[in-house]
């Protein structure tokens, strides 16, 4: 298989993490939306990242869409998204709201970096951030203080997207250490398993 997008963005990483947790053995080409956009609508004609091109040739677009075939083809009795139930509702609760979250995050780093200062509507941007803080805020208050997981006592794409969207919400400036403390110190112990570690940028 063969990843495309790098993992500085928290759709590709969420991927790569799937992948890299159920040992799958895929190559990546670390390429980006904004400054390789022709090479990525080779793949994806909305030309945004991540694809995953399959051994067979066919190619998915859209993280979602990419952990659910993963978790499909590859999860077993135990895939990382539970098949049905209160449990497979509760983590893909979850995930949409660390999803959104990222979509918000990423909507101010956008903003801040490719707007000119004096054409930035701030108004916009703070409610943004309030929005992905008010869900992280949320994740934070249904965590228990050392608890390895949030849920099911193992790892689900609930923890995939709670770590990819506390990275993005640390590097655009929100102090998750001060405001989400044990979204904060549950990130730090997932950067030590594996699948986490090995796909820092």
């Amino acid at each position: 298989m063969l990843l495309i997008g790098v993992n500085r963005s928290p759709y590709t990483r969420r991927v790569a993490i799937t992948l890299e947790a159920y040992g799958l053995r895929y190559e990546q080409r670390a390429i980006s939306g904004f400054g390789n956009r022709d090479e990525v609508r080779a793949a994806n004609p909305l030309g945004r990242i991540p694809a995953l091109v399959l051994d067979n040739g066919e190619t998915l677009i859209d993280s979602a869409a990419i952990v659910d075939h993963l978790d499909e083809v590859y999860g077993g009795d135990r895939p990382l998204t539970p098949k049905g139930g209160a449990e497979r509702r509760a983590v893909l609760r979850a995930a949409a709201l660390m999803m959104g979250a990222c979509d918000k995050g990423l909507q101010v780093a956008y903003h801040r970096n490719h707007v000119p200062a004096e054409m930035q509507h701030l108004p916009w941007i703070d409610d943004c951030l309030m929005q992905m803080t008010v869900a992280l805020a949320a994740v934070d208050a249904m965590m228990e203080d050392g608890k390895p997981y949030l849920m099911l006592d193992r790892l689900t794409q609930a923890d995939i997207t709670i770590f990819v969207a506390e990275r993005l919400a640390r590097g655009i400036g929100v102090d998750t250490e001060a405001r989400m403390p044990k979204l904060h110190a549950f990130s730090r112990r997932l950067m030590a398993e594996a699948p986490f570690r090995s796909t820092e940028p």
